[in-house]
């Protein structure tokens, strides 16, 4: 590998994900050429096998037992800490990277010297794209989020249209969703890491906030495309509706603590309170 080659570290967070690792390292290690690249998984006290199958049959990967659940945001950091390399990717166990796919995305993120961080276009299982970026978080932007994905959801088909024509422009976005986040390492330092008040959500729009928020800028390319098979593992957490409610009072008292009341207030009356 040529010695100015940047290098990579790959962070996999697992929580029971034995079903879906597999596949997901099988799409990575050795696929990454000609970036030398470190696969680390930090498992969060998994109780049905996952780590045993990692150590078994990927033994060339380094899986950190985080000695319990610690969440998404500080199990990755824990990843972070034991790697030294240029940039960091944010891998969820149950994406697969196609032949290509992040070598894609770190070429477009290193010719972009003022950005800090850049998101895939991912696909489901269907080759649908998801809406995997999105505007500022806030009651407005929320708002909008929630109608175009409903929308999108039904297969409305301007819509439908719309977001196809969405996910392929290449350019600057508020924020990429964290099931395939390529960072650089000193912006990732700067910030002070994944904020570890958020257990589980929101900590990737977070992390694209505060780096922006120092004037850096984040970056969609639709030409890395990475498939994701959303929330198999957090379907099976009881506590994911609960979790996600948390993490999202825990943005706006971080970055839009005037709205704070108002969002207390509607999770209450529409029955979601995050009992925080």
């Amino acid at each position: 590998m040529p010695d100015n080659s940047p290098t990579l570290a790959i962070i996999i967070v697992t929580y029971n994900s034995r079903d879906e690792i597999g596949d997901c390292l099988a799409s990575v290690v050795g696929h990454t050429a000609p970036y030398p690249t470190q696969v680390i998984v930090v498992d969060n006290q998994s109780t049905d096998g996952t780590l045993a199958a990692i150590r078994e049959h990927w033994p060339m990967v380094q899986a950190i037992e985080s000695g319990g659940n610690l969440g998404f945001a500080r199990a990755n950091n824990l990843g972070v800490a034991a790697t030294t390399s240029e940039y960091v990717l944010l891998l969820n166990p149950d994406t697969i990277a196609p032949s290509g796919a992040i070598q894609a995305l770190l070429r477009a993120l290193a010719s972009q010297p003022d950005a800090a961080i850049a998101g895939p276009r991912l696909l489901n299982d269907r080759d649908v794209p998801e809406l995997s970026f999105g505007p500022p978080i806030s009651p407005w932007g929320e708002l909008k989020q929630k109608t175009l994905l409903a929308l999108y959801h039904r297969r409305v088909r301007g819509v439908v249209n719309y977001v196809e024509r969405l996910s392929r422009e290449a350019g600057e976005r508020a924020w990429v969703s964290g099931a395939c986040l390529l960072v650089r390492r000193a912006d990732l330092e700067r910030v002070g890491g994944l904020d570890e008040r958020f257990f589980m959500y929101t900590e990737d729009v977070d992390l694209c906030t505060s780096v922006r928020a120092r004037g850096r800028r984040v970056i969609f390319v639709p030409q890395a495309e990475v498939r994701h098979l959303r929330g198999r593992s957090a379907g099976r957490n009881p506590e994911t509706e609960r979790l996600r409610r948390l993490s999202h009072l825990a943005f706006y008292e971080k970055h839009l603590p005037r709205w704070v009341g108002l969002l207390r207030l509607y999770l209450r009356v529409t029955g979601k309170g995050a009992h925080a």
